[in-house]
């Protein structure tokens, strides 16, 4: 074997033991379960777009932690119907909550939301095992 080929495990074969204090490969605690997969996907799937995550972005930075529709058009050489659509996209994903006043659609980012989103690709820190 070369001197940076890593081994090969086979699908049979365990895991080799490990020295105490050497820090093991992060991993996920729990999988998730289908349910989850599949809330998951609508998100990221939301967010492959880049519009749409800089709306996201916007939105959550936005002062009062809200943002009109009129607020934004500004930021992006779009119109203000291609910007609603991406937002209805962004709050059918479960990402953000709308609220009508007057002709005006208001965006407040969902938090439970973005955080299952960031849970689920941040891995326990080496220090937390």
């Amino acid at each position: 074997m070369a001197e940076h080929d890593e081994p090969v495990l086979l699908p049979h074969e365990d895991l080799p033991s490990v020295e105490p204090g050497v820090p093991r490969p992060a991993r996920v605690t729990e999988p998730m379960t289908q349910e989850q997969s599949v809330a998951l996907a609508a998100g990221f799937k939301a967010l492959g777009d880049p519009v749409r995550l800089r709306l996201l972005s916007l939105v959550a930075s936005h002062l009062d932690g809200e943002a009109c529709v009129c607020d934004l058009v500004g930021a992006f050489d779009l119109t203000q119907p291609t910007i609603s659509h991406h937002l209805r996209v962004l709050r059918d994903a479960g990402l953000v909550t709308s609220t009508r006043r007057g002709t005006w659609v208001y965006y407040r980012v969902v938090p439970e939301a973005l955080t299952a989103l960031t849970g689920i690709i941040a891995l326990p820190s080496v220090a937390a095992r």
